[in-house]
């Protein structure tokens, strides 16, 4: 083998890497873990001002709508709908394009392209 990946004169660090992986490993995702929990504070921060904002909105728009608001009243909107339908009205049917035809059928064939 005319090229090998072994170095001539590896440095101590490399060979105590080489033979204890977890030298690098763990240091690594103590760092992590520590810079998550750091972090959790600002995050916190940034999502407790934005909950605060949205507060102050809903806030808001209470002192405006909640007195204009009408109570819902299941059995009123039923009442509407059944007076709604003794009304005098008919069906009337809207025509269809020419390339449609009336049959319920699906056409087998794309229309015709002028």
């Amino acid at each position: 083998m005319p090229f090998s990946s072994n170095p001539i004169n590896p440095s101590p660090l490399q060979s105590r890497l080489k033979r204890h992986p977890a030298l690098f490993g763990i240091p690594f995702l103590l760092i992590i873990v520590g810079a998550s929990f750091g972090l959790q504070t600002f995050t916190q921060t940034r999502y407790d001002l934005q909950d605060q904002k949205v507060k102050q909105i809903s806030n808001e728009q209470a002192l405006g709508l909640d007195h204009k608001k009408k109570k819902f009243d299941i059995r009123e909107e039923y009442y509407k709908l059944s007076a709604a339908g003794e009304q005098d009205w008919e069906p009337k049917r809207i025509a269809r394009p020419n390339e449609f035809p009336e049959s319920v059928e699906p056409p087998t064939e794309p229309p015709a392209k002028s």
